[in-house]
């Protein structure tokens, strides 16, 4: 396999290929990968708790002369057993760039917690942005949620079941939602990842963002690699059709020959040309937070 590539300006820069084979591909984004203008980190490591995982960072436009900003939270994935909101600097920034002021919260994770804890964070994590949006730039008012993998799942989870929001005291909060290869419908819970995360939960439907759809939730888009081997694009299409089918909004869209890590990877300038992901996330949101 070809590790590196040369780029039209004779720089050296990892392939897609070495990316996916090496243990935190996207990780290694963070360190090796060019970074989007347009914005910076303004602020790391806010509390939103008490444990020491309950902070997110946020990264913001370099040009504030527009008025209020909509405002994202991006949940990053990792099993529900790992991941750092260090790790994710080159997405969130990538977002912050066309116009979000963009947070980036971590969260507690397995073997700490275990389900319902995560969803709790991120229902928490998601209500203390919108209180402080405003300290730079942010509005409120016009606030979405997003995230990969693991991170679609909590996103899902709180945009759709009621009572993690309600119980953060935010129940309107989220205006539209995100998910990037995001598992939406797994059971039966069959791999330890899933196991470990939700195994003692009593009531396993109440793991599943499908058993929350409804007519009134905010306004939902999907996306799925066709070539996703750990989350399969069926969890993407259900959603979507069991939203339809209660009079909800979602829009579902299928990248032919992407995998799991391809689908957010395509946030880089290094692979953007790869699919027109990113572009499609930041349409979806513009549109609907205006």
């Amino acid at each position: 396999m070809r590790i590196w590539r040369m780029t039209r300006r004779g720089f050296l820069v990892p392939t897609l290929g070495a990316l996916a084979a090496a243990c935190s591909p996207l990780s290694l984004l963070n360190r090796l990968g060019p970074r989007d203008g347009g914005a910076r980190r303004v602020a790391r490591g806010l509390p939103y708790g008490d444990d020491p995982r309950q902070t997110f960072d946020v990264f913001a436009p370099t040009d504030r002369t527009g008025g209020p900003a909509p405002v994202l939270v991006f949940f990053y994935g990792g099993g529900w057993d790992s991941g750092s909101r260090e790790l994710y600097g080159w997405a969130a920034q990538a977002l912050a760039a066309r116009g979000f002021v963009v947070a980036v919260p971590d969260y507690r994770i397995v073997p700490e917690v275990r389900f319902p804890a995560f969803i709790e964070d991120a229902a928490a994590a998601t209500a203390r942005v919108g209180e402080t949006a405003r300290d730079w730039g942010g509005d409120p008012t016009r606030l979405g949620v997003l995230g990969h993998s693991a991170g679609a799942h909590l996103a899902m989870m709180i945009a759709l079941d009621r009572r993690y929001m309600a119980a953060a005291e935010a129940p309107n909060l989220i205006r539209a939602a995100a998910g990037l290869a995001g598992p939406y419908d797994f059971l039966p819970l069959d791999v330890p990842a899933s196991i470990n995360a939700f195994g003692r939960a009593p009531d396993l439907t109440l793991t599943q963002p499908v058993s929350f759809v409804r007519a009134d939730a905010p306004p939902i888009w999907a996306g799925h690699g066709t070539a996703d081997k750990v989350v399969h694009a069926e969890d993407t299409t259900i959603l979507c059709d069991r939203m339809h089918a209660v009079g909800g909004r979602c829009e579902a869209k299928l990248y032919p020959g992407l995998s799991h890590e391809d689908l957010l990877a395509t946030f880089s300038p290094l692979f953007r040309r790869k699919a027109s992901v990113l572009d499609d996330v930041v349409s979806f949101f513009h549109r609907e937070l205006g």
